[in-house]
Order: C-alpha cells, then structure tokens, then sequence
C-alpha cells in the first residue's frame, strides 16, 4: 500500500461492525420491558452475540488464510445483513438471542479481517498509525451505536437499531468488492497452520492478555448505561452519556498515534491499563451523569492505549499465519467479553453496580503490569 492509511471502505466496514456491536448495550432495559424479561435474560442479546462473535474468530481467521480477505468480509457481510434483519424481526427473546448470536458469527470476521489486511499491505514502521486508523473508525462506529442507537430504541423502536447496519452492511459488502486482493503466505495444511501458531509463546501471551482487556473493559462496559438507567435516568440520555467511550477512543487514538513514535510500546500499554483502572474506580464510587462520561472517556483512552499496542503486537508475533492469529486474538478479546458480561448479568440485576466497576478497577491494575512488562522484556 502507497499510504499508511487503509482504505476508505475499509474503515467503513470497520465503522458497521462496530456499530452493530455496541448497539445493543444502551437498548437492553428497552428489550427486557418490551418483551417482558427480566435484564439478566436480556443481556442474552449482548453476551451471546459476544460469544459467537469470538468462537467463530479462528474458522474465519483459517478462511481468510486460505482463500483471501476480501472473500471473507464480503460473504459474512452479506450473512450479517440477512441476519440482522432478523433480529429486527424476532418475536420473542429465544429467537432474538439466536439471530444475534448468527450476526454475531458473521459480524466477527470484518475486524480481524481489516487488521490482517493492514497487517498485509502496510509496513511494520507505519502500522501503528494506520491501526490507529482504524481504531479511529471503530470507536465512531461504537459513538453512534451508543448515541444514535439508544436515542432510536428510545423515540422510535429497538428493532430500528438493529436494521439499521444490517442494510448498510449489504451496501458494504457490494463496495469492498473493488478492492484488490492482497499476496498472502500459502496455507500447507489446516492442523499444521494451527499449531504456528498455538505453539508460539508470545502468541499465547498476547492472547492471554487481551481476554482479560475484553473481561475488564468491553464485557464490563456493556452495564455502563443501565447503571444510569438503574438510577432512574432516561434511556436516551444514557445512550448520549456513554457514546462518549467513542468519543474517548476517537480523540485518544490520535494521540497514541502522535506519542507512538515518542514512546515505546510498553509505555502505551501502561497508560492504557491505568486509564482503565482509573476510569472503572471514579464509577464505582459515584454513579451519575457526569461520573459516566468521565469513565467512559477514560475507558475510550484505556482502549486507544492498550488495544491498539496488543493489536500490532498480535500482527508481527506470527507473521506467516497472520490471519488466523488475529482472528484468535479477536477470538480471546470476546471470550472475554461474553464471560464477563454474563458472569456479571445477575449483579446487574440487583444493582450491585458498584461491585461490578470495582472489580474491573482492581482487575485492571495487574492487566496494566503484566502486559507492559512482558511487552518490554519482548522488544
């Protein structure tokens, strides 16, 4: 690739998945009530999208290995399309969590598949940026799931949400279609191209690290608006006051990719890990408006820092199956996820907010420690 920026479409696809993602997390009280659930069931929606989302990570990563990544992202876009229909269409909460949990499948290969494809096309010096890029189109993905999905659940219908990116990414799959095939290593066989890659220590390493970063950060996440819900704020507004972790992620990312030629990688990785212990403390102390948006900038930077220094990390670890190691490496960030949002299902349901953002805190701080040292001792 001529630049260090990936292409525009590129970016979009990112943007759609992101937003499909996040989405449901500002709507679950909205599903709940409407269906006639309680919020522990509800969060079925979100944590069996997760784990779809994750388990299906390596067969996608083997996939695009084997028979190249525009392939990929445009067959599981078309699918993501389809089944985000129906979600928009179930009639009760079994067949949503199932139609969720096929986009999930479906929804999971267009992130892996992004970064591979920069990881491909674009030079070990400029890769941070361009991830950065990237990340940049993630976290406006996720400010408009979680500003613009909650405010239509809340003034028009939680299915609009829904139907929503599953159309444009129908709109996407079509546009990546011009986009010219990247030089890959060739696949010898399966089990042997699994095991590259499972045998590699760092490898295993950075997959540890990030299903701990998905159980402090995103599975925890998904309870940052029904904490406000929970206090007796309007859905909408607690839709607008988390949509600042996009914003947060958004303005962060620029920075890291400013201080990523200033500081070394292990530094970004304790900055991120810090942002987050802190961001999680402030909310389990104090649960209002303003308390929200200060975590969810904190946790918006946490992910910028972090994230996107295990995600180039992940990109060099196993250059020759590159595919399939960032599939795995998605794969352990939704594992994650899904564990923590539903181990932590049942305390939301008694409002034992509190308890749930100061276990994330304190989670965080060994996270932090753990990975920028490791990171050091690797360069």
């Amino acid at each position: 690739m001529s630049s260090a920026r990936p292409p525009l479409v590129l970016s979009a696809a990112t943007l759609i998945s992101n937003f499909d993602r996040f989405a449901v997390t500002p709507m679950l009280v909205l599903i709940a009530v409407g269906m006639g659930v309680p919020l522990a069931s509800a969060v079925a929606a979100a944590s069996g999208y997760f784990l779809a989302y994750g388990l299906m990570q390596p067969v996608w990563g083997m996939l695009s290995d084997r028979f190249g990544r525009i392939v990929v992202m445009r067959g599981t876009l078309f699918g993501a399309a389809v089944t985000g229909i129906a979600s928009a269409l179930a009639p009760n909460l079994t067949a949503l969590v199932v139609a969720r949990m096929v986009t999930g499948a479906c929804v999971g290969a267009i992130v892996p598949a992004s970064l591979t494809y920069v990881g491909d096309t674009v030079s070990p010096e400029q890769r941070q940026g361009a991830l950065s890029d990237l990340m940049a189109a993630s976290a406006l993905g996720t400010a408009l799931a979680t500003a613009i999905g909650g405010v239509l659940a809340s003034f028009l219908d939680w299915r609009v949400v829904f139907a929503l990116p599953a159309l444009c990414a129908a709109v996407c799959a079509v546009l990546l279609g011009r986009l010219p095939e990247p030089e890959r290593a060739q696949v010898a066989g399966m089990r042997k191209h699994l095991a590259t890659v499972l045998t590699n220590r760092w490898a295993l390493l950075v997959f540890g690290l990030v299903f701990v970063e998905g159980a402090v950060l995103l599975g925890i996440l998904t309870f940052l608006p029904s904490t406000l819900v929970h206090r007796g704020v309007d859905v909408a507004v607690a839709g607008l006051a988390t949509a600042t972790y996009g914003v947060g992620v958004w303005l962060f990312s620029r920075l890291v990719k400013a201080l990523g030629r200033r500081l070394a990688v292990w530094q970004l990785m304790a900055i991120g890990g810090a942002s987050m212990a802190v961001g999680h403390l402030v909310v389990s102390l104090r649960t209002d408006i303003p308390s929200v948006v200060v975590t969810a900038l904190l946790l918006g930077g946490g992910w910028s820092f972090m994230h996107s220094s295990l995600q180039t990390w992940a990109t060099s670890v196993v250059p020759e199956a590159r595919g399939l190691t960032m599939s795995l490496f998605a794969s352990a960030l939704f594992l994650g996820s899904a564990a923590a949002s539903a181990a932590a299902g049942p305390f939301a349901d008694r409002g034992a907010y509190a308890l749930l953002f100061g276990v994330a805190a304190a989670t965080a701080v060994p996270l932090l420690i753990t990975a920028a040292a490791c990171r050091y001792r690797y360069s």
